[in-house]
């Protein structure tokens, strides 16, 4: 088997159990509309936190169970109905900062952005380093944080695609393939980008998918 070859079994081992973004896991539908755009930005602020990712997973799911899925709803609801909310998907530990990050994320989203990201799309004009810059004016969104959101929004808003940032390089780096964004897209093949950074970002995650892939790839 040439290195080639191996490193293509190896994407294909991981991205077939492991290729599955958070958005996916949050149950959100992701399509270039405002509410499920809104549930991924939640998304990538509660998986900014220090805390697992399963968990902030959990604390999305239960904050669109609670109606918490648009910025006016948000913004509307008391500080404590957002702070129950995280607390029922178990993100108790920066419950109460979290809770007034959204708040004041969703009041910035509609005052600006009349409540609609696709409008911050807009005003970047198919720049995705002023679409990064953008997206950290949201409070609790840095750097980490916008390259989540980016990361999984190039499946709808195609000038980002493709998106490898370097969390998902770092998990290449771990499963011994190239680092260089065009090398493994290649090698990558059919498959999405979206898909291929989601099963590169858990691999830099969790050492048992990068172990688990690679003895699945031999």
């Amino acid at each position: 088997m040439t290195s080639t070859e191996r490193s293509g079994r190896i994407l294909a081992e991981l991205v077939s159990a492991y290729g599955r973004t958070y958005a996916e896991e949050a149950g959100i539908r992701l399509r270039d509309t405002p509410q499920p755009l809104y549930r991924l930005l939640v998304l990538a602020v509660l998986l900014s936190a220090r805390i697992r990712a399963s968990v902030a997973v959990a604390a999305a799911r239960a904050l669109h169970e609670s109606g918490l899925d648009t910025p006016r709803r948000t913004a509307d609801a008391d500080w404590q109905d957002r702070v129950d909310a995280l607390g029922r998907g178990g993100y108790r530990r920066y419950d109460e900062r979290t809770a007034t990050q959204l708040g004041g994320g969703a009041e910035l989203l509609i005052e600006r952005w009349g409540g609609d990201l696709r409008r911050m799309r807009a005003e970047a004009d198919g720049d995705v380093g002023e679409l990064r810059r953008l997206l950290q004016e949201i409070p609790g969104l840095g750097p980490a944080g916008a390259d989540i959101f980016l990361r999984e929004v190039q499946r709808v808003w195609r000038e980002v695609a493709p998106y490898l940032d370097g969390k998902a390089l770092s998990g290449a780096e771990r499963l011994g393939l190239p680092q260089d964004p065009a090398r493994l897209l290649e090698l990558a093949g059919d498959t999405e980008p979206a898909v291929l950074a989601a099963g590169l970002v858990r691999a830099a995650l969790d050492k048992q998918v990068t172990e688990d892939s690679l003895r699945r790839a031999a």
